[in-house]
C-alpha cells in the first residue's frame, strides 16, 4: 500500500471511494446531488474549492494502482488561531478493517505535525479514534461547533500545541453546507 498526496486525476476515484464508504452509514450526511451519493462525497469537492484546502493534507491510499482510501484535513479556526479539521476519512468497503484507515490516519497526522500544525480535531467515535491519540476536545478547552456532539468531538494535540490554544473551533466553510 502506498500513501501519497492526492493528484488532480484522482478526483473521480476519491469521490467514488468516499461515496462507497459512506453509503448506508446511518450517521452519513444526506445526499445532496442527483446521483444519490452521500453528502461526504460532495463535501470533499467543496473543500477542494475552499480557501481552507491544504493540498499536502489530502492523501490517498493506493493498492495495485487503485485508490482504496482517502483522508483530508482542512484549515479551521480555533478562537482566532489556525487549527485543522480532519475528515472525511474514507476507505473502500472491500478494504475496510485491513489497516488502510489506520495508515491514512498516521500519515495525515504525521504530515500535519511536520507542518507545525498545533492541533487536529474531528467528529467521530472515541472508541476508534483514541488509538491515534485523540481525546475529548473539551478536555483541552476546545469547544465543538455543536455542543451536542459531546465526547464525539475530539482533538489530537501535535508537537506545536500550546495549552493556551483553547476556545471554539470552526470548520472550513463547506462543512456548514451539509
Amino acid at each position: 500500500m502506498l500513501i501519497r498526496r492526492e493528484r488532480p486525476e484522482d478526483t473521480a476515484d476519491i469521490r467514488a471511494v468516499t461515496a462507497a464508504a459512506f453509503s448506508g452509514v446511518e450517521h452519513s450526511a444526506p445526499p445532496i446531488e442527483p446521483d444519490g451519493a452521500p453528502g461526504e462525497a460532495t463535501l470533499v469537492g467543496w473543500l477542494r474549492d475552499d480557501a481552507g484546502w491544504i493540498p499536502e493534507l489530502s492523501l490517498v491510499a493506493e493498492m495495485d494502482g487503485e485508490i482504496v482510501g482517502h483522508v483530508v484535513a482542512t484549515r479551521g479556526d480555533l478562537a482566532g488561531r489556525p487549527a485543522l479539521g480532519l475528515g472525511p476519512v474514507s476507505v473502500s468497503p472491500s478494504k475496510q478493517r485491513a489497516g488502510v484507515g489506520s495508515a491514512l490516519m498516521h500519515a495525515v497526522l504525521g504530515a500535519a505535525d511536520a507542518m507545525d500544525e498545533p492541533v487536529v480535531v474531528l467528529l467521530g467515535s472515541p472508541d476508534y479514534y483514541s488509538r491515534f491519540g485523540f481525546v475529548p476536545a473539551s478536555s483541552l478547552g476546545i469547544e465543538a461547533p455543536d455542543p451536542a456532539w459531546g465526547d464525539y468531538f475530539q482533538a489530537r494535540p501535535l508537537a506545536a500545541y500550546e495549552e493556551s490554544v483553547r476556545g471554539r473551533f470552526t470548520y472550513a466553510a463547506p462543512f456548514d453546507r451539509l
